[in-house]
């Protein structure tokens, strides 16, 4: 027969199966052994006081309120299904990656993943990835209250990491090699990351959009006549090449903005990339307006 080990002043047991104790006694053997809890008690010790916890904005975020209800139904209940069996989603080492335009809901949705771990009684740390590696230059300053590996093994060993709008930091060999680290220790460990992935704005400089205004600027050229006695054939023959090249690169350029694969791997790298994919599953997508803007629109 098993009885709760008695325990003054201790949390309550997640599971009703302890007292708080994190331990159980076999009273026929007389001997007790641990609780599920105590797993993670022991990590919520060593992960303790990291990140930056949920922001006062995202408090009320819940499934019922807006942002969240107006987003596509399909994520939604890819969401849903993940917070329901968050446990064993953690457990797992199981993720999520939302990728989207700035404003759609995507910080929300990583929150409330966030906000179902801390109701399961699990550990989790919530890091805009900026800083997050602040926080990590700061272990290496000589008045540091913390080491980097102290900081770097409880970045580690929290139960679920959301690191939100990867890719916005300045992309570093530092940085790099730093984003793999955390991702590939967690990966080796099983351990979840939620990731959020902003869509970038496009970019007016690139060579697609260049060789599209050469083309334009020269059919203008040929059609009122300023091109003197060249060979309009020719000149006409030239304009159509230049059209369909930039037609190619811009094709490319989109794919390479608009696949978030393809477009993290050139940010963060193929290493990282690989793993947050095991992890986390193809992305999310979270299209639509922005809704900070709309909201100040109203």
């Amino acid at each position: 027969m098993l009885r709760r080990v008695q325990a003054d002043d201790q949390p309550e047991c997640p599971y009703r199966e302890c007292d708080g104790s994190t331990w159980i006694l076999d009273e026929e053997t007389n001997q007790s052994r641990p609780c599920r809890c105590r797993d993670q008690r022991v990590r919520r010790a060593a992960s303790g006081g990291i990140g930056t916890g949920i922001g006062r904005r995202f408090l009320e975020v819940s499934f019922d309120r807006e942002p969240i209800v107006s987003l596509d139904r399909a994520v939604l209940r890819q969401v849903r299904a993940f917070t329901r069996s968050i446990e064993e989603k953690l457990d797992a080492g199981r993720g999520l990656w939302f990728d989207g335009p700035v404003g759609t809901g995507k910080t929300s949705l990583a929150v409330l993943v966030a906000k179902a771990a801390e109701d399961a009684g699990r550990t989790y740390a919530v890091y805009p990835v900026p800083r997050l590696l602040a926080e990590i230059k700061r272990t290496f300053d000589r008045d540091a209250s913390d080491s980097y590996m102290g900081f770097f093994r409880r970045l580690c060993t929290v139960d679920l990491l959301v690191l939100d709008d990867l890719g916005a930091e300045k992309q570093t060999e530092w940085v790099l090699e730093q984003l793999y680290s955390i991702v590939n220790e967690r990966w080796q460990d099983r351990r979840s990351i939620v990731v959020t992935t902003n869509l970038p704005d496009p970019d007016p400089d690139s060579a697609g959009s260049a060789l599209r205004a050469s083309a334009h600027n020269l059919r203008e050229a040929v059609s009122a006549g300023r091109l003197g006695g060249r060979d309009l054939d020719e000149l006409r023959r030239v304009l159509e090449r230049i059209e369909r090249v930039a037609a190619q690169v811009s094709e490319q350029e989109l794919v390479a903005e608009y696949d978030p694969i393809v477009r993290m791997r050139r940010q963060i790298g193929s290493r990282t990339v690989s793993r947050l994919i095991e992890i986390c599953d193809d992305p999310l997508p979270i299209m639509g307006e922005d809704l900070r803007m709309t909201a100040q629109g109203a």
